[in-house]
């Protein structure tokens, strides 16, 4: 077996070696030790707005594939379920709509809003039956605002993280923030899912491949704090830049924040801007292959197209030709590892020590 090591001391510290994002066993490694015990975003509120009624989704489609149920109870409580049948393994619920009970279409097991056994047929001769396990698994479901997350088997506590979060835009109606499907969008990059996040914290890169970017936020002060499990990049607006309108009593009243870029383990990112905010969710397909998908909400239209948040299709065009070449080029034989920057890189090694630390490889 094998582990990594990734020196707590960033001013000693090397990178990853190049081979961990070309290793498929690694890979394959990380959908229980990192993502099956993580959180994940489902969505928001809208999904399932009415009492009585089902919402079926697969969570990280495509790599976890892990088949779950939202269900609005008649006492307009949000549960997060298992949508396999407890008896031979089936699909139960295939679309959404309305849903007095979880009736599997195979055999007809029933069970009820909260996923407990109801019913099954020529059942009545089996011994010791129901038991617990024949419930539907329920899983940790939370809520914070109009947004739903689950996990498969968290290992870390997600409301810490959001009480973080709250400190510094707690103060946003994250209520009132509005989806807007036209301004989101899906794209595929060719490289390893890692790579995307590694570029994605650290703001060394913004002076050299963010021109625009870069005229808006002032880099000097551009700051990264770092916690367990996620941390925050502080972009601070040029003079005259659009920024946010922080309350007295804010940790950053006073001064000129263009943006608050969250990330969270492993692979979401909060992007809160003074027009609202952009989620990235950053989704493996394989080892070469990621799916980054842009969802917006938007709070206030007139400040949509400026300052920080404006032109995030260009970045996004950008951060990809980078993060592609990056991956061309761990390939390289002769490539072993890298070193950071102390100033610059703190959170590239935040995120490589959290998996030096969950992965042992076989390979």
């Amino acid at each position: 077996m094998k582990q990594f090591y990734i020196d707590p001391d960033i001013s000693k510290a090397e990178t990853l070696p190049g081979y961990f994002y070309h290793d498929k066993t690694i890979f394959e490694s990380m959908k229980d030790q990192i993502f099956a015990s993580s959180w994940q975003l489902i969505g928001d509120k809208q999904l399932i707005r009415l009492a009585n009624t089902a919402y079926p989704f697969s969570l990280l489609d495509g790599y976890l594939n892990e088949p779950m149920v939202l269900v609005r109870t008649e006492d307009d409580i949000v549960k997060c379920l298992s949508n396999v049948c407890t008896h031979r393994g089936n699909i139960i619920v295939h679309n959404p709509g309305s849903c007095k009970f979880l009736t599997c279409m195979y055999h007809g097991r029933r069970f009820n809003q909260n996923g407990a056994f109801v019913s099954m047929p020529e059942f009545s001769l089996t011994e010791s039956f129901p038991r617990p396990c024949d419930d539907l698994h329920a899983f940790n479901l939370i809520e914070w605002g109009q947004f739903l997350f689950t996990s498969i088997s968290p290992t870390f506590d997600f409301q810490k993280i959001l009480s973080i979060m709250n400190e510094r835009i707690g103060f946003l109606p994250l209520e009132e923030f509005v989806h807007h499907p036209s301004l989101g969008k899906d794209y595929l990059v060719n490289a390893h899912w890692a790579l995307y996040c590694d570029n994605y914290l650290e703001g060394f890169h913004i002076p050299f491949v963010h021109q625009d970017l870069n005229s808006v936020l002032d880099y000097g002060q551009y700051t990264t704090e770092l916690y367990d499990f996620c941390n925050v990049q502080i972009g601070y607006a040029k003079d005259g830049e659009e920024c946010f309108t922080l309350p007295e009593g804010h940790p950053d009243y006073g001064k000129s924040i263009a943006a608050y870029y969250y990330w969270i383990f492993p692979n979401m990112m909060f992007n809160f801007y003074p027009w609202g905010l952009s989620i990235n969710i950053v989704k493996p397909i394989s080892i070469e292959k990621t799916k980054v998908s842009f969802i917006t909400y938007v709070y206030d239209e007139s400040k949509l197209h400026s300052g920080a948040g404006a032109m995030l299709d260009k970045v996004e065009r950008e951060d990809e030709f980078v993060v592609e070449n990056v991956f061309k080029g761990l390939k390289s034989r002769v490539y072993t590892t890298g070193r950071f920057s102390t100033n610059r890189e703190k959170g590239t090694h935040h995120f490589h020590r959290i998996l030096s630390e969950l992965i042992i490889s076989e390979s």
